[in-house]
Parts: C-alpha cells; sequence; structure tokens
C-alpha cells in the first residue's frame, strides 16, 4: 500500500482540515456557529458529556461561551455537562477538574454501568453462541459508547436540546469513535480540526497546561481503561496531525493511517440504500 501527496491531500480535504489555523479566529468562529445553530434551531439547551480528555473538555468550554453569548443578547440558552462513568471512572479527578474549568450551567452525572451491563447480559443470556467470547470487554466497550449516548439524548429530548459531539479529523481518519455511540450527535464543533489544534483551541480558551496535554484514552475497556489511543493506532497523534496538515510523514506512518482510514469508512457514511 502506498501513499502520494495527493491521496493525503484529498482525505484531509474530505475531512475538513483547514490549510491555515489561527486559535482565536476559530475559538469564536466556532462559538458562532453553536450559539446560531442553536438560535435557529430554536432549542433551550447544549449537552455534552465530560470525560476528562481534551476533546470534551474544547467542545465544552466551546459550548459554555455560546451558551453565554446568548444569553447576553436575551435569549435563553444552558450548557448542560453530563458525567457518564462506568461505575468508577479511573481518570475522575481529571473529567472534575475539566467541569471546573469549564464551570457549566448545569451537571448532570448518571451511572452508565446498570444499564450497560444489563445489556451485555441479556444478549449473552439469549445468543452467548454468537457473541466473541475472547472480545467480551471489546463488545462491552461498544455498549458503553451507546449507552452514553443514550443518556445524553435522553436530556436532550427532555431540555429541548441538541447533543454535542467531540469528533475531529484526527479521530475521523483513524476510525476511532463507536458507530451510533460517541460517532452519533447533532452538532460537531470541533469537525476539521487536528489534535493539536483542539488543543490550542483548548489552551486559548483557558484550560490548563495538565489537561490539554493529557495522554489522550478512550475508557471504553474495562481490562485496559487507561490504555492510551496511540497504542490503539500503531502511530502518533503528530504523525496523524502531520499527515493531515500537509506535513511529511513516514511511508510506515502513511501506510497505517491510510489503511485505517479505508477499513473504517463505514463509520462515515449514513446508512446505505438501495438508491
Amino acid at each position: 500500500m502506498t501513499m502520494n501527496f495527493d491521496q493525503q491531500r484529498e482525505i484531509a480535504e474530505r475531512l475538513g482540515v483547514a490549510n491555515r489555523f489561527d486559535q482565536a479566529t476559530e475559538a469564536q468562529r466556532r462559538i458562532r456557529f453553536l450559539a446560531d445553530y442553536a438560535r435557529t434551531a430554536s432549542c433551550r439547551s447544549l449537552v455534552l458529556g465530560i470525560s476528562g480528555g481534551v476533546d470534551s473538555l474544547a467542545a465544552g468550554l466551546l459550548a459554555q461561551h455560546a451558551a453565554a453569548s446568548l444569553r447576553d443578547v436575551g435569549y435563553s440558552l444552558r450548557f448542560i455537562a453530563v458525567r457518564l462513568p462506568y461505575g468508577k471512572q479511573a481518570d475522575e479527578d481529571d473529567a472534575q477538574k475539566a467541569l471546573e474549568v469549564i464551570s457549566p450551567d448545569r451537571v448532570v452525572t448518571i451511572d452508565i454501568k446498570p444499564a450497560a451491563d444489563a445489556t451485555l447480559d441479556g444478549v449473552k443470556r439469549e445468543a452467548s453462541d454468537l457473541l466473541e467470547q475472547t472480545r467480551l470487554d471489546f463488545h462491552l466497550g461498544n455498549i458503553k459508547a451507546r449507552q452514553r449516548m443514550v443518556a445524553q439524548y435522553a436530556l436532550a429530548g427532555t431540555t429541548r436540546g441538541l447533543v454535542i459531539g467531540t469528533d475531529h479529523a484526527a479521530e475521523a481518519v483513524m476510525g476511532f469513535y463507536t458507530k451510533f455511540g460517541d460517532g452519533a450527535a447533532d452538532i460537531l464543533p470541533l469537525a476539521g480540526l487536528t489534535k493539536r489544534r483542539v488543543r490550542a483551541l483548548a489552551a486559548h480558551l483557558g484550560a490548563p497546561d495538565d489537561l490539554v496535554f493529557k495522554i489522550p484514552t478512550a475508557d471504553l475497556e474495562s481490562d485496559a481503561p487507561l490504555r492510551p489511543d496511540e497504542d490503539v493506532y500503531g502511530v502518533t497523534y503528530d504523525e496523524i496531525d502531520d499527515f493531515l496538515e500537509g506535513r511529511d510523514v513516514t511511508q510506515a506512518a502513511a501506510q497505517k493511517i491510510l489503511a485505517a482510514y479505508q477499513a473504517s469508512e463505514h463509520k462515515r457514511q449514513p446508512p446505505l440504500s438501495p438508491g
């Protein structure tokens, strides 16, 4: 599998990665984007799960600024930050620090463990022969991601709200999200950003370095709750970001990114129909 610059550029363009980036300009543009869409949709809340990672931190800061900007002009909108632990979260302290930085209008905590466990138990009870027994933790991880989105939509539905997603270009190119789990949302304020640009945006909005540069983890595998994303990828975020920003990357890194991109194409497509 070989990679050429035209293919690299085509992927970046498809994922909305701009050639230039200024964090102050992008922060204001994305805050306006959230505020304008919320008002156009006549919604009254923005709902977002806060994990303790930089992605939800950056999206949360944008959402809180958007809600405040609308209230300044007389439109009632509140930002609801949702904690969605599976029992006890390994990096709960970071999640609480993120909430302190964001200062949301409302914090709601919903433990997804009972619902997620009940779902897997039901599947095992009725169809254990269909489950890959060696991948039960992986299956549970996908259930966790989808259960978190169920909870967020339950809140959004009762508050006339929109659910914010944290997907960005660096995760999108690798397909590093659960279809109809963390990949489901109404609005994506971080779309088109590389990981380093997400970090720059968060820092510009006042996030401290320890959260901005925290090692990214998915927090879905119970057997490895703090496994770094980069261990799963086999490439670093710097290499992914360089690839998307049109910089030189090694052929080995380019091949791994391209392989992940091609294998996860189904995640970036709407449900298929016979046409």
